[in-house]
């Protein structure tokens, strides 16, 4: 029902794909140059403007990261439960943008930061299940891959336009906090009133139909085995993944270039991640999403080791941000796709929260570990540490994946 109704009428020219991908995709699109306007600007402001340590940037960071965790499975669930992924998504987009007034009047206080991070992450944490339900029930089950990329893609361009607009404010204006906030909750505005006019409830999302799913449905998917072990890889290998403030402020000390950089060094990730997020998601749809999303992580284990190059400079910084945007271009929504033709339609919401619940939380820990690490080792032994992580982890699945694939 839904494949007919995805195709009767309701594409546009973009990629292909449902106009209701192509307004989610603006939607995400204006609220990523909020987003990233303050990721870019965090790093600055926490280290070197509060200078605070690495232990407790570790703590922040995974609160960044980690925080939508369990939400993620709260906005799945009522999302299903209601049938109404467009409400629940506004709501985690609302929040998120309220928290951007918030900031600034908390000052320089640690904990009022990390309140208001764990705030906007929890947001993030109602709306992406949800979001991606909305997108994944556009679209038949063969173009997910496409689907996603595309809406990757879109989200890249204010991925790219936030440590802009930072670095424009950090130039002009300094760095004090509150022209950032401010102008990032102008954008999470914007991207809420394109989500309100132009992206329609799902018709099948809001039918009285069936019993409504409870979270223990959810949950029971987990007895399916490749969904299983499709949750189980994406945590293990997010638990060997460094967070990208931490990649992005390394990549800044081991080439050495000028720290008034560093805000702009997450454009490199999203340029090469709007470039290849489309194709890559189109090539998952032929060839199959797990080799690419494995592919993806071999990748990120080149940038670990880049880091570890003796010598540095912008040649370095340029080959680690171009592979660290191919991991994402590889992964991101890739995951969302692989796992997505996994669930039933009713469960759609729940079923991408619980993998992205996993994987966030394997994140938040690698997070907080790295931060110790960098605080009380050398900064060339925690690198060596995530390369050690990363490669087992990568043989571990890769061993396991062919192990399943022989006995089948």
């Amino acid at each position: 029902m839904y494949i007919a109704s995805a195709r009767a009428g309701t594409r546009t020219r973009l990629g292909a794909v449902p106009r209701t991908v192509v307004a989610l995709g603006v939607v995400s699109l204006l609220t990523d140059v909020s987003a990233e306007m303050i990721t870019a600007f965090l790093p600055v402001y926490l280290l070197f403007s509060l200078n605070i340590g690495y232990v407790q940037f570790g703590l922040l960071d995974g609160l960044y990261t980690g925080a939508t965790a369990v939400l993620r499975l709260v906005g799945g669930h009522v999302a299903d439960r209601l049938r109404r992924p467009k409400l629940v998504a506004g709501i985690g987009y609302g929040l998120s943008a309220a928290t951007k007034l918030v900031f600034p009047a908390v000052g320089a206080s640690a904990f009022g930061i990390g309140g208001v991070i764990a705030a906007d992450r929890a947001g993030k944490g109602l709306r992406t299940a949800p979001r991606d339900a909305l997108i994944s029930l556009s679209v038949p089950p063969e173009q997910l891959g496409t689907a996603f990329g595309v809406h990757r893609s879109m989200d890249t361009v204010g991925a790219m336009i936030g440590p802009i607009v930072t670095f424009l404010i950090l130039t002009n204006l300094g760095s004090a906090p509150t022209p950032f906030f401010v102008v990032s909750f102008g954008f999470a505005v914007l991207g809420l009133i394109v989500l309100g006019f132009f992206v329609p409830e799902r018709a099948q999302a809001t039918a009285s139909v069936g019993p409504r799913p409870s979270i223990k449905a959810g949950l029971a998917l987990l007895k399916d085995v490749p969904f299983r072990r499709a949750g189980m890889i994406a945590a293990l290998l997010g638990l060997a993944t460094v967070s990208d403030a931490f990649v992005f402020v390394l990549v800044q000390r081991t080439t050495e270039i000028p720290l008034g950089w560093l805000p702009l060094l997450p454009l490199g990730t999203a340029l090469t991640f709007l470039l290849f997020a489309a194709p890559l998601g189109r090539l998952s749809d032929r060839i199959g999403r797990w080799p690419v999303f494995f592919g993806g992580h071999v990748l990120l284990l080149g940038v670990y080791l880049l880091l570890l190059a003796p010598a540095g400079g912008a040649p370095l910084a340029v080959a680690a941000l171009l592979m660290h945007g191919l991991f994402y271009a590889a992964t991101d929504g890739v995951l969302s796709a692989w796992t997505g033709a996994m669930i039933p339609e009713s469960l759609r919401g729940s079923g991408l929260a619980v993998v992205q619940t996993g994987q966030a939380l394997a994140r938040l820990v690698s997070s907080i570990a790295f931060g110790f690490l960098l605080q009380y080792a050398t900064l060339s032994t925690a690198v060596l540490t995530a390369v050690g992580l990363l490669g087992v982890a990568l043989l571990v699945v890769l061993v396991v994946t062919r192990k399943e694939e022989s006995a089948s």
